[in-house]
Parts: structure tokens; sequence; C-alpha cells
């Protein structure tokens, strides 16, 4: 779908309004090509939108290129670049959507506060040869790293723009003449031989990268770019200022030959030796009982290790600058490096500065500070997991909960204590032509999910399935809904509703949407908006119309439904963010209940005892900084200071408890009568999915398919699944499906394309 302009004239009528169903909301940079906008997805993501400018959308050879770069950024959307959640390169203006990572680029951050510091840079170093590897992993080399599309992200460096990569046995060829790149960056072969580019020049740009990052100015210096050229190509680099523990490793990086540079994986190793500050979150570490109180030791659910790099079952805890112990039973420790799948731990001391010294926190974004500072010493020691689980890279789980059989789902019966039943534990293997993560809703003791355009039914109860049911192509994957007793299902981008009986799978009937609409499900009606305030109610059962009206304010509300779905409240945030009206009424008649204007960009979240609970989001900083609970009754507005910003959290309310899972993995439980933290945990989960809270347990996926549970007393980490990462681990959805828990049991999918269940009651089981 074409971006969509607005009605002004002149230079404002190539500003568009949408691109696809995102409303963008400002600009976030301009460059030759296009205009990166941030926007908001449907569900309130935060996304950046690029769009080209309208005098390149009509070069077709601009547009095969821009194909390139959406292929290109799908094959490598992983944990160290910006995760494409939707494009469309065909469309009048083409654009593509990527997530939202707040944080300074690596040209600015040096800019503003001048080089890194030591720790810093191996940091750095470490973070971008892992996005390499990945990235050539895939068979993409990207031709234009340089400290620009180095995005400085909370849970590490993000390699952005890959709009002139392209896959090594790609047919497209270099026009003569032409240079493309950036020569400070660019390889000696990218000047000499620019057809036969490959991964080892992204290693050289590395190189003047970490230069740039230690110094300031890059390894070949000046003004002019044929002279810069020239010195690429003939000179030694200027390693004045790098540190002497990396200036070998730059060197090596600036071979004037590609066979000299090391691999991704031989730098990773190399780092190791060199004492490198690179932590690659790994598992869930101890629950913080401070804020200031210890740092991570590790990274995004990966497989634990022992000295010697292999796997070992034990209770080794990492002891806290507060004195609590570290990951329970059942929680992973470690890291994976290299394309073989070896795993290994950095070594002890890692995180200790040069030479005993502390770098500056000014020099930090966000927390980057705070994880290579810590409030006082922690001492490390070595992690054991305590349940092994080997991942081999490249998204092939090799030790699954259940083994898979020839035919029908997997099912176990686990017990959840002596004396009480247990609930079945299954999994069901993939449907779809496509790949993608399932969406599943629950209704009449049915999983009715849809992937790849395939819509499925599956016995809640062993996961059989019950049927089978194709209604769009294989890159719809929209989250299924029940309402008025139909399974309502988006295809066409949102641009076309069917709904199908979720006894047989059968078409009751289909629905054409505009464009730029988006459509909620509150109990048995269809809600659907409009960029011009208006929102339309549609039986669920029929598919027909049934009331149509304008809230107040201005452009696409929020929407949110209660429990049952009889009242929904629309939330419409100014342009200046300043205020927001916030609209109560009847899903079933449209009548409105009552109307506010509250302050601060808000987004409501769910109620509290009549109450509304909205989160504030300071939008110029990316992050939510408040809880407010909005009194209908009383008209009386309570805002509560989190105790730390938090950049993008999804919620859940629990009665008086607010469950906060934020992107970069901190989880917290917030008592919306008092306003105070009851818990705060560090997940090390990036991009999880919303949390699901029941009275004893908080559940929330990971984004390799794991399913988490912590305790809704405490925020102690209970246990968790094994990854399941499939074939298609190079694509990383937008947002994750959140788990259903449905009594004893807890269903949830993964990204090889299954969905299974596992008893909820002992997660210590999983």
């Amino acid at each position: 779908m074409a971006p969509q302009r607005s009605s002004g004239t002149g230079a404002e009528a190539e500003l568009p309004e949408y691109a696809g169903h995102y409303r963008l909301q400002s600009c976030l940079g301009s460059g030759g090509m296009g205009v990166v906008h941030l926007a908001r997805s449907t569900s309130g993501m935060r996304l950046a939108v690029k769009v080209v400018h309208a005098e390149f959308a009509r070069d077709p050879e601009f547009r095969g290129r821009f194909r390139q770069e959406v292929a290109a950024a799908r094959r490598v959307s992983g944990a160290f670049t910006a995760p494409v959640v939707d494009a469309d390169p065909e469309a009048e203006r083409p654009w593509m959507a990527t997530l939202f990572i707040p944080g300074p680029t690596l040209s600015d951050q040096v800019k503003r506060h001048g080089p890194l510091a030591p720790e810093q840079l191996r940091r750095l170093m470490a973070g971008l040869a892992e996005a390499l590897r990945d990235i050539h992993r895939v068979g993409v080399v990207h031709r234009d790293l340089k400290p620009s599309n180095v995005l400085l992200a909370d849970d590490g460096p993000k390699v952005i723009d890959f709009g002139i990569s392209r896959p090594k046995d790609s047919e497209l060829r270099t026009e003569t003449g032409k240079l493309i790149g950036t020569p400070p960056f660019m390889a000696p072969e990218q000047f000499r031989r620019p057809r036969e580019v490959g991964p080892a020049a992204d290693i050289f740009a590395l190189g003047s990268v970490m230069v740039h990052a230690a110094t300031g100015r890059g390894p070949f210096d000046s003004d002019s770019p044929y002279v810069v050229a020239y010195q690429v190509v003939h000179d030694e680099p200027d390693l004045t200022g790098v540190p002497e523990s990396l200036a070998p490793l730059v060197v090596r990086c600036l071979a004037k030959e590609p066979d000299e540079r090391p691999t991704p994986d031989e730098l990773m190793r190399e780092l190791r030796s060199v004492a490198a500050s690179y932590d690659t979150q790994a598992f869930i570490p101890a629950q913080r009982t401070g804020d200031a109180a210890g740092r991570r030791a590790g990274s995004d659910g990966e497989p634990g290790v022992g000295n010697d790099g292999e796997p070992r079952a034990g209770n080794d805890r990492e002891p806290r600058a507060g004195g609590t112990a570290g990951p329970p039973a059942g929680a992973r420790a470690g890291r994976r490096d290299g394309a073989d799948g070896e795993r290994r731990r950095s070594p002890a001391g890692a995180d200790a500065p040069e030479g005993g010294g502390r770098p500056s926190r000014r020099s930090l974004p966000g927390r980057w500070a705070r994880r290579l500072l810590p409030a006082r010493p922690v001492v490390r020691r070595g992690l054991v997991a305590a349940v092994a689980v080997v991942l081999v890279v490249g998204g092939v789980c090799t030790a699954l909960l259940w083994p898979r059989g020839a035919d029908g789902p997997e099912v176990k019966e686990t017990g959840a204590r002596a004396g009480v039943p247990g609930a079945a534990a299954w999994r069901a293997k993939p449907v779809g032509r496509g790949s993608g993560i399932p969406r599943c809703t629950e209704g009449g003791r049915r999983l009715l999910c849809f992937r790849s355009g395939a819509a499925y039914a599956l016995d809640a109860a062993d996961g059989t399935r019950l049927w089978r049911r194709v209604v769009g192509g294989p890159d719809a994957n929209g989250a299924p809904a029940l309402a008025g007793g139909v399974l309502v299902l988006p295809t066409d981008g949102g641009r076309r509703l069917v709904g199908l009986d979720p006894a047989s799978g059968r078409t009751r009937w289909q629905r054409e949407q505009p464009a730029g609409t988006e459509t909620r499900i509150a109990g048995d009606m269809l809600l659907v908006t409009g960029a011009d305030g208006a929102v339309t109610g549609v039986d669920g059962a029929s598919g027909r119309e049934t009331w149509h009206r304008r809230l107040p304010g201005r452009g696409t509300p929020a929407l949110t439904a209660d429990a049952d779905g009889t009242l929904v409240h629309a939330a419409t945030t100014s342009p200046d963010g300043a205020s927001t009206q916030v609209t109560e009424f009847d899903a079933g008649t449209g009548g409105t209940r009552w109307t506010a204007r509250l302050r601060g960009a808000l987004r409501p979240v769910g109620s509290d005892g009549g109450a509304l609970v909205l989160l504030s989001d300071d939008n110029a900083a990316a992050v939510t900084d408040a809880v407010v609970r909005y009194s209908p009754a009383s008209g009386t507005t309570r805002r509560t200071k989190l105790t730390v910003p938090l950049t993008a959290p999804q919620a859940a309310v629990h009665g008086r408890v607010l469950h906060l899972l934020a992107a970069g993995g901190s989880l917290e439980a917030v008592d919306l009568r008092t306003g105070k933290r009851l818990w705060h945990l560090e997940t090390a989960v990036s991009r999880g999915s919303a949390p699901v809270a029941t009275a004893d347990h908080v559940y929330f996926s990971a984004p390799d398919g794991r399913l988490l549970a912590v305790a809704a007393r405490d925020g102690r980490l209970l246990g968790q699944t094994p990854p399941r990462l499939g074939a298609g681990s190079g694509q990383v959805a937008g947002t994750l499906p959140a788990p259903l828990a449905e009594g004893a049991q807890v269903y949830a999918t993964a990204p090889d394309g299954s969905v299974f269940a596992v008893d909820g009651r002992t997660p210590a089981t999983w």
C-alpha cells in the first residue's frame, strides 16, 4: 500500500501521513534517497519507517535496489540489527518499517562526547563482530558499515541501513564509473575490484569504524575523497590513539588483502584473549534487590557452559553486590559464538576496566554506562547452567522438550505435584506454506491459530488438528480473534477481514476494509478506526456495520477494551504530546459514557476497580516514565513515576498489580493503589511478548521461542522451556504473540512454526 499523502499543497503534499497501516508521527532523519519517520503500529509499537523520495520511486533501477535492501534486511534481522516489521517495495512511494531502536548513532555519540573508553571499545568491537557474523551467515555483505549506520542501543550495538548491501551470489552488478559506499570506510577492493567485494570488505570497514570510535577520525583522513581512496589502497593506517590492547586486531582488520583479514569468529576469540567486556546476555540473572545492585552477566536466552566450554549441570550462582544469589534452578547460563555452534564463556574479570580506571558515564548512552560501571565492585564466578540445552547456531534446537513423532502432536503428561492430576504437555507441528510465528486465540477448548495464510484449529487438550483452511497469502500472519462466536482473521495487510466458523473453518463472511484503518475486537464487536478519528462498530457474528461515529480528538485513537469487552477506552494524543483525550464508550452501541482530557502522552493498558490505568510516554526520549491511574467517578488522577524509565514496555494488569516488560528485558510489578514497585527482574530477553499474569505466575515469550514463568509474588524465575528457533531464525517478528493461560495449561507459539502447551502450575519441570 502506498503511503497516503496529506491533503496540503506544495511541499507538504509530498509528506505522507501513512505508510501502509502505520501512521507517521515525526521525521527522524532525511537522506539523499528517502526520509525516515517515527511511526506507531496498531499495537502501539514504535517503528522507524523509511519512505523513498518520490523522484526515486519513479526510477526502475532504484526500485530494484530498494527491493534488494528490503530482502537483505529481512534476511539478517536478528539480535544485532533492526528487525523488519513490514515493507512494500512495490508501493507508489516504496517504504520499509523496522523496529525503532532508541539510542544515538556511533557518529553522533563520538561527535557529542568524544572517543569511547577502552571498555566501551571492546564491547563495541565484539558486538559488531557478532553482527557481521550473523549478516554474513545468511549470505549478505553490508558494504557500507560506518559510524552513522551503527546504533548504540541499550542492549548493544545495532547495524542498520542495508541500502547498498547485496547477497554474495547476487546477479546485480555495480555500474561502470560508479563507486557505491563511503570512501573513509571502504575496503581497497571496493575501489580496485568493486564487482568482487565479499564479506572481508565489511571487516575492513569494522576496523575503520573502530579507529573512528577510538579517536574521532578515520585511519585514512583527508578532506578529499580522492585522497582518502588513494590512502586506503596504498598507505598504512594511522592508529594513533587506538588502545594498545585493540590495535593489533584493528591492524589485521585493515589489511590490504581480503584473505589476510580475520573472520568475525576469529575476532571474537581474540577479543576474549584481551579480556573483552563482552557479555552476550545468555541467561536470566538473579533478581536485583536494589536499582544499582549488580549488573548482567549474560544475554538473550542461550545455553550454559562450564570453564572448558562444555555443558554443565549444577547450581552455582553469581553473587550480586546486594548479596542475592544468581539464577535459580531452571535458568540457563552461557552464550554461543562461532558458526559451528561452539559455546564459550568470557574469562573471569572480563568486565574489569583497563588499568583499574573507570571511564566517564557521560560518554555512554543509557544503560551502557550502568552496565559497564556498577555501583560497587562485583565479584564474578564461573557460571554453571542448571539445565544444559545445546543450541546449534543457524536455528536448529537439538534438545526439544518433547521428542518429534512421525504423526500428529507429541503429548506428554506432567504432574503438578503428588496427588494432583497433570495437564497434558504437547507440541503441534507447523502449519502453513511460509514462515513466521503462529498467532492463536482460545475458545470452546480449541486453539484457533493463523500462520502464513493458513487458519487451523487444534484440540486444546492434546494438540490434535481439527481443521485447516487457507484464507490468505503466505505473508498473512495477523492475529486472529473471536467476536460474536466467529473467528476473525486479517488478510491482505489488514485490508480484508474474513470470518470463519470456529468449529468447522467454513467461511461465514468477508469484509473489505478502507486503506489506513485499524481493527480492534471488543466482546462481540469489531471496532474499525480511521485517521479521521471515526470508529465503526461491526457485528462479529454477521460482519455487518451496526454503528458509526466520530470520537473527540484528532487522529487514529488507540483502543483498549475491558475484560468482558463491553466498554472501550479510546485515547488520542495531541500532536505536541501535551495532552491526551480519553473517551469511554459502549462497544455495542458506540454511546459515550464519559470523556476527559489528561496531561501528557498517555496510552490505556487496563483497568483497576473502575479506574483506568494508562502509561505516560516521553516521546522525546522514547521511554515510558510513569503510570497514571484515572478515576472517572471522582475525576482524580494519580501519576506515579517509574523508578527507572522503561523502553517500549508492554503491560498486563491483574487485580491491583501492573506488570511491565520493557523491550530491553526489564520486568517489574507495580501496586496500582500505592504506586510502589513490588519487585524488579532483569530477564535479559530483548523484545519479549506482552506479559500474561495470573494469581501465581507471570508468563511471557522470548524471540527464540522460549516460554518463561516468573513468580507473581516476588519476581523469581521459576522455569523456562527450551528455545525453538527453527529454520527461519533469521526472521524476527515485529511483535511476539503473548502466551495464553487457560486453567492449568499455558499455550505458546515459537519461530519454528510450532504451537505447544505446558502445565502452567509446574514451570520447574518445563
